[in-house]
């Protein structure tokens, strides 16, 4: 297996092709928007950059990964040579599907198919295609460069063989691959997006506010990060789609999204990426921080 495609360019995609191509695979990295594939590898190489910085890697393998990876719009260009399709786009179930069945189009036969989904069931997306023995799920975690964790995801038909295969090329990739079966949410979002929206029920209910809540599972609990700071860095749309799939997969109630995290999403307070969550992440923001840090 040589030729890796990544399909999406944003957070998850750039740092999937990080990975791939720092490791010495060749990686075709696919977006409709060619200013997306600009952002992608420029965060790339600033992230490399950080890594040089820090005398993990010489400048040498920088411009080696950088040479490695080929950005392109076209997906039937990107993808025609490919052993392994990753897909990594935004968390929605049409546009999933809807990307599969491009992929199966347009792949060699011999092409497995990946996707980086958090939660959406690797068989239905298995489904819209001719090779549901070749469809797994890769869930990398968040930063791909530095999170060693990617969840295995088996659908219903995925072959023994083809998970092997991508448990093998995780470990090669230094990562620690965790082997689970397809229910909503995986292992992973299944254990923290019920801990996430019980933290969000715990602020929106005035158990306790941000800072505290927070506090209490970082300095109690040993988390390295607080769950509302958590869910601000993931997207707290994200969020809410998880829980619904959550929701809906199980019909329980306690998967709920609390209505505090819908009310939030639906006036644009995603977190880190938008500027406001539950923390403040705005430009003036910033400057009062840096501010303070000059004054002490």
């Amino acid at each position: 297996m040589k030729n890796i495609t990544v399909i999406g360019a944003g957070t998850m995609g750039n740092g999937i092709a990080h990975v791939f191509a720092q490791t010495g695979f060749t990686v075709n990295l696919v977006d409709i928007s060619e200013a997306s594939l600009e952002r992608g590898i420029a965060t790339i190489s600033k992230n490399l950059d950080r890594m040089v910085a820090k005398e993990k890697i010489s400048e040498e393998d920088k411009n080696a990964t950088l040479g490695n990876i080929t950005t392109l719009t076209s997906m039937e260009e990107g993808v025609k040579d490919a052993d392994l399709v990753v897909e990594a786009a935004t968390e929605n179930v049409d546009l999933k599907l809807k990307i599969f069945k491009q992929l199966d189009e347009l792949s060699p036969e011999k092409t497995i198919l990946a996707t980086n989904t958090s939660s959406i069931s690797i068989t239905k997306i298995a489904s819209v295609t001719g090779r549901p023995a070749k469809v797994i799920g890769m869930h990398f975690m968040n930063p791909v460069p530095i999170m060693k964790l990617v969840e295995i995801i088996r659908g219903y038909s995925t072959s023994d063989e083809v998970t092997e295969t991508i448990m093998e090329l995780s470990k090669t990739l230094k990562k620690v691959p965790v082997e689970v079966n397809d229910y909503p949410g995986f292992i992973a979002n299944r254990i923290l997006m019920p801990m996430i929206n019980e933290a969000i029920y715990s602020l929106y209910e005035g158990v306790a506010g941000v800072y505290e809540i927070d506090t209490v599972m970082k300095l109690g609990m040993a988390h390295p990060m607080g769950p509302l700071q958590l869910a601000d860095f993931i997207g707290l749309d994200v969020c809410l789609s998880i829980l619904n799939v959550l929701h809906e997969g199980f019909g329980n109630p306690k998967y709920a999204p609390c209505p505090l995290l819908v009310n939030m999403v639906t006036a644009g307070k995603l977190g880190v990426k938008s500027g406001e969550g539950f923390y403040d992440y705005s430009e003036s923001r910033k400057a009062e921080k840096l501010s303070a840090q000059f004054l002490k």
